[in-house]
């Protein structure tokens, strides 16, 4: 028997009973994206047009599963007839984060507080920072704010190439970034930088320091590479990956689910960057994994690209295409194979600002 674990990142289907405690009080990813279709409003010519058309997530009973969560139909064209099980969750950990969502589906839930660089600007302590640039000899830092990933690197990226300061960033997160220049800065050093990062924050109780390498030249230029690295602090108990491991199963990681917890409980990692690389992984080690496995992957792209972002048309489109890859994954399963559909949080791309919705998730 094998168990196929895929994390649709950032795939909410309405808000949480909670959601008021966050702000999120009427987020639902699923829903608003499915109306902004049904409406028209997310025709992109060359993207998508049209109705959100997924078939095969409705037809797994992704639809009914939404229906659950929020008592509101949803304006996604029903399926003939209902071949998967479905349910929504809803989360018990205190955050809405990437660490919580997935170490609580894997039985750990985050039952304490993370610590919170809450104020916009400057975000970090003072002495952060000059511990930082006097441990990794930096001429400074820019930022030191709240910001979108591609909005900071667009508006500092030149400005970085010129200093040789690395921008330093956060987010409603429990979370540290870090992008830099791949060239001018070189990957390894950005890595280096945050290893030291990773081990300054740990006395404010951050989930998370991530490394943002971008490339480009200029304003309007600027792209972020794959070679995004999350530095997480472990798991507070064993998760289930643990158990599996020292039962003598195998945990297969694809994409980003090996530094979500932090490499503990990992047999083999495939680093894969993008929906379409890391399907593609996930298809190769279904036909070739032994049994006694779990296959984890987590699609970041729907997340990374499009929720943060507030791109309903990409998110849309997103989900079609991954939708599309459903039927050759269903021929390539075994008889007691068992895949879960399911997400970490929310990040409703209609919703003001630019982080994650406290959702309920779908299984």
């Amino acid at each position: 028997m094998r168990a196929i674990i895929i994390v649709l990142d950032s795939f909410g289907v309405g808000e949480s009973d909670d959601a008021a405690l966050f702000g999120d009080q009427g987020a639902d990813t699923f829903g608003h994206i499915a109306e902004q279709c049904a409406l028209g409003r997310a025709d992109v010519p060359g993207l998508r047009t049209g109705p959100l058309l997924i078939p095969n997530l409705m037809e797994l009973g992704l639809g009914l599963a939404a229906e659950q969560s929020t008592g509101r139909e949803i304006r996604v064209e029903k399926a003939r007839k209902i071949t998967g099980k479905y349910g929504f969750a809803a989360e018990r950990s205190k955050g809405k984060d990437t660490p919580s969502g997935h170490w609580e589906m894997a039985g750990v839930p985050v039952e304490f507080d993370w610590g919170y660089f809450s104020l916009e600007t400057p975000s970090f302590p003072d002495s952060l920072i000059a511990d930082l640039v006097a441990e990794c000899d930096l001429p400074g830092v820019l930022g030191n704010c709240h910001s979108s990933g591609t909005e900071i690197i667009d508006r500092l990226g030149a400005e970085h190439i010129k200093s040789g300061k690395p921008i330093v960033y956060t987010s409603a997160d429990s979370v540290f970034q870090i992008a830099a220049h791949e060239i001018h800065f070189g990957l390894d050093r950005l890595y280096k930088v945050c290893d030291v990062a990773r081990r300054l924050v740990d006395e404010y109780n951050i989930g998370r320091v991530i490394a943002r390498p971008f490339i480009g030249e200029g304003k309007g230029e600027f792209v972020r590479t794959g070679n995004r690295r999350d530095l997480s602090v472990p798991p507070p108990a064993p998760t289930l990956l643990d158990f599996m491991v020292d039962s003598g199963g195998e945990v297969i990681s694809i994409g980003k689910i090996a530094d979500i917890f932090a490499q503990q409980g990992i047999t083999r990692h495939y680093k894969a960057h993008g929906n379409l690389q890391i399907f593609s992984v996930l298809m190769e080690q279904v036909n070739i994994s032994a049994e006694n496995a779990i296959i984890f992957a987590n699609m970041v792209d729907f997340d990374m690209l499009y929720g943060h972002r507030r791109d309903v048309a990409g998110y849309a489109a997103a989900l079609e295409e991954f939708d599309r890859g459903l039927p050759g994954l269903r021929a390539a399963l075994r008889p007691d194979d068992v895949v879960i559909l399911t997400a970490d949080h929310g990040c409703d791309p209609t919703w003001p600002g630019s982080d994650h919705t406290r959702e309920h998730v779908p299984v």
